[in-house]
């Protein structure tokens, strides 16, 4: 399993059984928060079953939906080196099942494999270039273009038609690209009056990748 997870790959089979005899198992059931936002921790998690939602909201309870993990992705890595609050919280939206690993853990881990640094700060800087990608899509597209762009970044191929690989509600896209519900489904809508969508049962289905930026 963890040989399946980007954090941990190019280790050798050595590296991974020592983490793997280190990381302890965890069980969360759908809709619980796993930490929240402004905690202190120093676990990192892995998902070996379900998904979850990394999110940081404000005080009247909006929320803004940064990503959506599933199996093979981890989250709260950065606890493991600076052992700050934690920067978004994180909720199932499914039952889960987690391997943790906390900071001393994590410390034994390099002390007994050193080569395990290089491949954190790989996925670390990876983690970085993808949330400035973020920004720059929040800062330079208008609503209609974050929708689009979103609806890519989260297309897979299943069997031979590009889907959206999460079966979100509207709120959740509303949420993830900082917009009202009503504009999500006016954008929706346009999108597949035009043919470039169509969406049955949540399932979203791609019919032209190069969607348009704007009405």
């Amino acid at each position: 399993m963890l040989r399946t997870i980007p954090f941990f790959q190019g280790l050798s089979d050595d590296d991974l059984k020592l983490i793997d005899g280190l990381a302890m198992e965890k069980h969360t059931p759908k809709g619980q928060v796993i930490f929240s936002e402004g905690e202190e921790g120093d676990t990192m998690f892995t998902i070996v079953a379900g998904r979850v939602k990394v999110f940081i909201g404000d005080e009247d309870g909006r929320e803004i939906i940064l990503k959506i993990l599933g199996p093979g992705d981890f989250f709260g890595e950065m606890a493991l080196i600076d052992r700050q609050p934690r920067s978004a919280s994180v909720a199932t939206l499914e039952n889960s099942v987690f391997r943790i690993l906390s900071n001393k853990e994590f410390e034994i881990c390099l002390e007994r494999a050193p080569r395990i640094a290089t491949v954190v700060m790989q996925a670390l800087a990876k983690r970085l270039r993808d949330a400035d990608r973020k920004i720059s899509t929040l800062a330079l597209m208008d609503v209609y273009g974050r929708v689009a762009s979103t609806l890519l970044e989260l297309a897979i191929n299943s069997n031979g038609k590009l889907v959206v690989g999460e079966k979100l509600s509207q709120q959740d896209i509303a949420n993830m690209v900082g917009a009202s519900r009503e504009m999500v489904n006016r954008i929706l809508k346009d999108l597949s009056d035009r043919g470039y969508i169509s969406v049955e049962s949540k399932t979203i289905t791609i019919h032209d990748n190069k969607l348009p930026p704007s009405f």
